[in-house]
């Protein structure tokens, strides 16, 4: 009787979230076992010795610089869009709306493929901006390009969320006190949404970094941190693509940390 006691009360404190737990952990140790292993796999001095290479800090300064445009030109141009998606009932949200998200199922070389039907060397947009001197492929704008396409929908889509948790009511509010609407943008909608905006702009960022497919369909050159890693890892073996995935993974947690700290995670 004692021993059938004792089994019934292990199996109460074996509750369903504990195995949920123990089932979900397989998953959880499969995520980190792989990234501890990278860390784990060369010692930190040759892996900071291989980071001060001319052709690893010319991948990452190529990617810093093109990440920032693309961050800048993704806020610039989503976030009016976002709001748009947030305020608007016309019919033609939800198809607008597939179309933002549509570059984020897309395999990034198809990306990279549907982007070069437009501004490939010989399509009329590439052809003329060719002949202007600003060669759409092969070149930093190439890689905007392809970062632009894949990472945008990041801050459209979060800020879309942080703009409808906004009251409309606090705008309207302020729009009766005789303040216009950038006014009311600016002083209420902006300061309020915020969190969530910042989220959008980290994850665009660091999807951006981390662009590989679309941008090796439009601009192998210059390269960039993950097309560094795959010449590295095809010409020299993966010993030496270790410096800059680890580069990368340091930007990841970087954005996770920005996300659970100054900025609304947008999982929670």
């Amino acid at each position: 009787m004692a021993a059938h006691s004792t089994r019934a009360g292990a199996v109460r404190r074996l509750d369903w979230l504990t195995v949920t737990l123990l089932l979900g952990g397989v998953l959880l140790v499969y995520y980190l076992a792989p990234m501890a292993s990278l860390f784990l796999a060369v010692p930190p001095g040759e892996v900071l010795g291989k980071m001060t290479n001319a052709t690893v800090l010319g991948a990452a300064s190529t990617s810093l610089l093109s990440a920032s445009i693309t961050t800048v030109l993704a806020t610039l141009f989503g976030l009016p869009l976002a709001y748009w998606l947030a305020r608007t009932d016309a019919v033609v949200k939800n198809l607008v709306l597939a179309a933002v998200i549509l570059p984020l199922v897309l395999p990034p070389t198809v990306g990279g493929v549907v982007l070069l039907t437009v501004v490939g060397p010989n399509t009329v947009v590439g052809s003329l901006a060719s002949t202007a001197g600003i060669p759409l492929t092969r070149s930093l704008a190439g890689v905007v390009l392809a970062q632009t396409f894949v990472a945008s929908p990041f801050v459209v889509v979060t800020a879309k969320a942080a703009f409808e948790a906004v009251d409309p009511t606090l705008e309207y509010a302020s729009r009766s006190l005789g303040k216009g609407r950038w006014a009311t943008a600016r002083n209420v909608t902006l300061p309020l949404a915020g969190p969530g905006i910042l989220a959008g702009v980290t994850l665009a960022f660091a999807r951006a970094m981390g662009e590989f497919g679309a941008t090796m369909m439009l601009a192998y050159y210059p390269r960039t941190m993950p097309v560094q890693i795959w010449v590295s890892f095809v010409s020299l073996g993966l010993e030496d693509a270790y410096p800059v995935a680890i580069i990368l993974i340091v930007v990841s947690i970087a954005a996770l940390a920005i996300l659970n700290t100054v900025a609304s995670n947008p999982w929670e």
